[in-house]
């Protein structure tokens, strides 16, 4: 029977030929002309299932259409450009990931497409102009991808779990506990008359009990065998489905010719078993999904503006729609919002992918997940932030470098090398027995299958990795996903930024050195400052901030230089001095430079605090990495930085952004490196580098170029953060060797025929166990012996000098 080229499928009538290829209909026809079109060939290549029949969209997405089913379904619709989630149940294998990740082949106006492969869903970023949501839900239809689109989905409900494992597992528990009690009298051999005389009985009620537990409680070993041996691929699930196939026949030939009570009892318990085994795994990994889970820890806070409270910092979740937002420049906006007030200038790339800037009015609908540039803005809420939404913009592809890992690489070749090997000694061992004692070659031959399963080999990495990610999350360490933490264990160099990251954002001692300023540009200073986000502009503003609030006209800010803002025609310069205009005589003083129009008035001149426990920090860091400071400020502090460190460590000062970016570039030809900084002008280093680690206090810009966000005050645990990920690697090379020891010992005692199908059946989910339980148990002892700290956040409002501080909030009052 010929074979379809495109789905795989029997041609049960006359197959349609087309240069030498069969496909069973025109659909799959169809479908293979369009990927040849778009040169996408390659899909037929790939080691994984060529994917579905095409189904027929006609009329079946016209719903889509209508511009209310658009907004519930539409995650952003802006600038032409639309963004939608769908869900596809067709998703099951490498090749449906790469075909649908490649859409932008088919369609040129699907700028990109992300598969959320657990979850069976794929986000799609399109322009609306040339491709409608419904074409592109036709257009998924046509290749064999039809989104499955229930509006349910779409709103605020709770999503009813799959009860099938648990009716899988209640089926195959019955039926084993039955067929056991059954099987007693044939384990003793008991001579009593009625039990001989209904035994006949008894073996066929066995097999009743065995019909629904190979054919609907194992079903989904078979299906998944099936369509790995259709794409020609062995997979895991083709060992247990082929014991379970050979126990239900060679049972099931036994009991019909009257040769014995065949091996149901064995049979059913290893379903059972399995099912027992993957009912754990699956409730661990929803354990550890919600342990380490960072949509809910994720580090961004919001400045809310209240009628009492004025500004106040709040945690993003407390947001609720009808709140007033503070958004400053480069802060990424956390909800829908109406723009209330300021020009809005918005950057959508963490969206889209496309930098270009969509300026934006009063009364203005603005989407989450946009990145004001330039001025302040205030905007009300129209509901509560979708902490997953952010989230998948920290996982955009526009941010995603070439990191590859080597843990994930080993478990897949070794997933895909040991189904053969497993067969092979099947085989050979059958044939073995067969030649010495032939009543016992099925016996190991079943027992080899099912004792050989690298189940526990394939989640060493996951479950060592998750529990990682679940204590980082608890200390603060908040990472974006586990290959980051293969490569902390790998890196060699650390680079820390200065200001905000190795100094506090609160706390400096500062003074003010210049010309009085009159009280209408004490209102444009403090409004310019409060649009800023550098550390120092942050604790200025916080000494300002009792002027009163105005919206200025204009508002520049040149990251690493300085930020200027008009108000009425009046303009005012605050930043470097080359920024205002000034020949800087003490070029060595960290200082904020302010320039009224053309006039320069003064500086403030900031006196570094350094956070508490750095000094000891990088003595422990010194044992094993190379350290590098790297600066935007003026080498004023190097002297201080030399007395904490009673070591060398290499600084630079006058670094700007693009020197800090180039920096790592250069030193990675030569190191692993991560680079730890503020997040703010450090962007570009922290995408560069091996891992990017973005230090955050009571506000955080959020910062998709990172890898990985640090609560400030756990700064000084960064080294038990790094000790933790190396340990991962000696965990997970201990959990391998443990999973090859216990392969090794029950292959033996299964080819020497010792090994009877329903002990392995036992001994198999047991392995998966062990290994959850060891590497959970080792995470957590290494964790200890590290002895983290729980720190709570500094309140510790800013030292001045030369002035009380109800005077120094006032520039007029402070003695020249």
């Amino acid at each position: 029977m010929d074979t379809c080229y495109h789905c795989g499928d029997s041609c049960l009538g006359t197959p349609v030929v087309f240069e030498e290829k069969k496909f069973c209909c025109e659909g799959c026809h169809a479908v293979y002309e369009i990927f040849q079109v778009h040169g996408l060939e390659a899909y037929y290549q790939r080691e994984g299932s060529p994917g579905f029949s095409s189904v027929s969209a006609s009329g079946k997405f016209d719903f889509l259409e209508l511009p209310e089913i658009q907004e519930q379904l539409l995650e952003f619709d802006e600038g032409g450009v639309q963004l939608v989630e769908l869900h596809i149940s067709n998703i099951h294998c490498s090749s449906c990931i790469w075909l649908l990740e490649n859409l932008h082949r088919l369609h040129p106006s699907i700028r990109n497409s992300q598969v959320d492969f657990p979850r069976k869903k794929v986000r799609i970023t399109f322009d609306k102009e040339a491709l409608s949501l419904k074409q592109l839900a036709e257009l998924l239809a046509r290749i064999g991808y039809p989104p499955t689109i229930t509006l349910e989905d779409y709103q605020d409900k709770k999503v009813a779990s799959d009860k099938g494992l648990y009716y899988k597992l209640g089926v195959a528990g019955f039926a084993f506990g039955n067929v056991m009690l059954l099987s007693f009298p044939e384990y003793f051999e008991t001579q009593e008359f009625w039990l001989d005389q209904y035994k006949t009985f008894f073996r066929w009620l066995m097999f009743a009990f065995s019909l629904p537990v190979v054919f609907y409680a194992a079903q989904d070993y078979f299906i998944a065998a099936y369509n790995g041996l259709k794409s020609r691929y062995l997979n895991i699930d083709v060992p247990i489905a082929l014991g379970i196939v050979t126990l239900f026949l060679r049972s099931t030939f036994d009991i019909v010719f009257d040769l014995g009570s065949g091996f149901f009892d064995s049979l059913t318990g290893l379903v059972f078993f399995l099912l027992v085994g993957r009912y754990f795994q699956q409730k661990t990994y929803a354990f550890l999904s919600f342990e380490r889970d960072y949509k809910s820890y994720f580090p961004i806070s919001v400045t809310r503006i209240g009628a009492e409270a004025g500004e106040e910092i709040v945690e993003i979740h407390k947001i609720k729609a009808g709140d007033r937002l503070l958004i400053r420049n480069q802060e990424i906006i956390a909800v829908d919002a109406i723009l209330k007030s300021g020009k809005a200038n918005i950057d959508y790339s963490f969206v889209t992918g496309e930098s270009a800037l969509v300026e934006k009015a009063a009364g203005d609908r603005v989407y989450a997940g946009g990145k004001q540039i330039g001025g302040v803005l205030e905007v009300e809420a129209l509901k509560s932030v979708s902490q997953s939404y952010l989230t998948q913009l920290w996982s955009h592809s526009a941010f995603k470098h070439n990191k590859s890992t080597s843990f994930q690489s080993f478990t897949d070749a070794i997933g895909k090398r040991f189904t053969l090997v497993v067969l092979t000694i099947a085989t050979l061992s059958a044939a073995f027995w067969l030649y010495f004692d032939s009543s016992q070659a099925l016996n190991v031959f079943t027992a080899v299958l099912i004792i050989a399963c690298p189940c526990a080999i394939a989640l060493a990495a996951p479950f060592t990795l998750g529990n990682i990610l679940r204590i980082f999350g608890r200390f603060g360490f908040y990472v974006k996903d586990s290959d980051t933490i293969e490569r902390m264990a790998a890196v060699d160099t650390l680079v820390f930024d200065k200001t905000g990251t190795l100094t506090q954002t609160r706390g400096n001692q500062i003074h003010y050195e210049g010309e009085a300023v009159s009280g209408q540009q004490e209102i444009l200073l403090s409004n310019t400052l409060r649009a800023s986000n550098h550390p120092l502009s942050r604790e200025l503003y916080a000494l300002l901030k009792e002027h009163q609030i105005q919206t200025l006209d204009e508002i520049v800010e040149e990251p690493g230089r300085g930020i200027s803002g008009t108000l009425e025609g009046a303009t005012i310069k605050v930043g470097s001095a080359t920024f205002v205009g000034h020949p800087d005589e003490d070029s060595a003083a960290t200082a904020v430079h302010i320039a009224a129009g053309n006039n320069y008035k003064g500086r403030y001149v900031f006196q570094s605090s350094f956070r508490k426990g750095v000094s000891r920090l990088f003595k422990k860091l010194k044992k094993r990495y190379a350290l590098v400071v790297l600066s935007g400020d003026k080498p004023s502090e190097k002297s201080r930085l030399q007395r904490l460190f009673p070591f060398e460590v290499p600084m630079f000062f006058n670094q700007k952004p693009e020197d800090k970016l180039e920096y790592v570039r250069t030193a990675q030809q030569h190191s692993r490196l991560m680079m730890i900084g503020d997040g703010l002008n450090d962007a570009g280093a922290l995408a560069q580098s091996d891992v990017g680690v973005a230090i955050t206090e009571d506000i955080n810009v959020f910062t998709p170029a990172c890898d990985a966000i640090l609560s400030a005050e756990n700064l000084s645990q960064l080294d038990k953060f790094l000790s933790l990920s190396r340990a991962a690697r000696s965990i997970i090379h201990a959990s391998f060797i443990l999973s090859f020891c216990y392969n090794s010992i029950g292959l033996y005692f299964a080819v020497t025929g010792q090994l009877k199908p329903v002990i392995a059946a036992i001994l198999m989910p047991l392995s998966s166990i062990s290994i959850v339980v060891f590497t959970t148990l080792m995470v957590w002892a290494t964790s200890r012996r590290l002895r983290f700290e729980t720190k709570a956040a500094t309140t510790e409002k800013p030292k001045t000098q030369g002035a009380a501080k109800p005077e120094y909030c006032s520039l007029n009052s402070i003695p020249q």
